[in-house]
């Protein structure tokens, strides 16, 4: 075999192992500075000018259209805040206040960021569709049947996680999302 070949060779596989490398890097998941509050994470430099480069390519990949932190922050939950993974068979009561930003939505997702295909036609549930009681608090129903009220079906998802998107939060929202009070996700029981 000629020098040349070799030097090919070695040269085609480090494009492919460092290709691989850094789609698993890429797809790993947001870890870089993440944050946990309950049963819900985010990351202190998501949508800021500090974040890392990797950081950047994966809220590229998994944030479509994700929005500079002073505009909106992201916190996901894909588990309730006993630790269990959230199950599409399971029905879950999600009970909050008012959170520290302008509006809110939250939105169930399933597998790697789509939305869940449900009769209902519903992927969302925001502050404008959820009554406060007197004192200031709200919940919803994320359940496979079809509830009263605010409700989010989870399909066929056997797995699912729920995205928290908090519009124009506050500076304190900002630099300490750690200690921010922000919903209660129980469940109430499987199918």
């Amino acid at each position: 075999m000629k020098a040349w070949h070799r030097y090919s060779i070695c040269i085609a596989l480090g494009l492919l192992g460092g290709m691989a490398f850094a789609v698993q890097q890429v797809r790993g998941g947001l870890n870089d500075g993440l944050v946990t509050n309950g049963p819900w994470e985010t990351g202190k430099s998501f949508g800021s000018v500090d974040a890392s480069t990797l950081t950047r390519a994966k809220v590229a990949l998994s944030g479509l259209m994700a929005l500079p932190a002073k505009e909106a922050m992201y916190f996901t939950a894909s588990r309730d805040s006993a630790g269990r993974a959230l199950d599409g068979q399971c029905t879950y009561d999600v009970r909050g206040g008012k959170l520290d930003g302008r509006w809110w939505s939250i939105t169930l997702y399933e597998g790697e960021g789509w939305l869940v295909k449900n009769p209902a036609n519903r992927w969302s549930v925001a502050a404008s569709a959820v009554g406060t009681d007197a004192q200031g608090q709200w919940a919803f129903t994320v359940s496979p049947q079809s509830q009263l009220g605010a409700w989010l079906p989870t399909g066929s998802a056997k797995a699912f996680d729920l995205t928290l998107r908090l519009y124009h939060p506050s500076p304190d929202l900002i630099g300490y999302p750690e200690k921010a009070q922000l919903p209660v996700i129980t469940r109430k029981g499987c199918a």
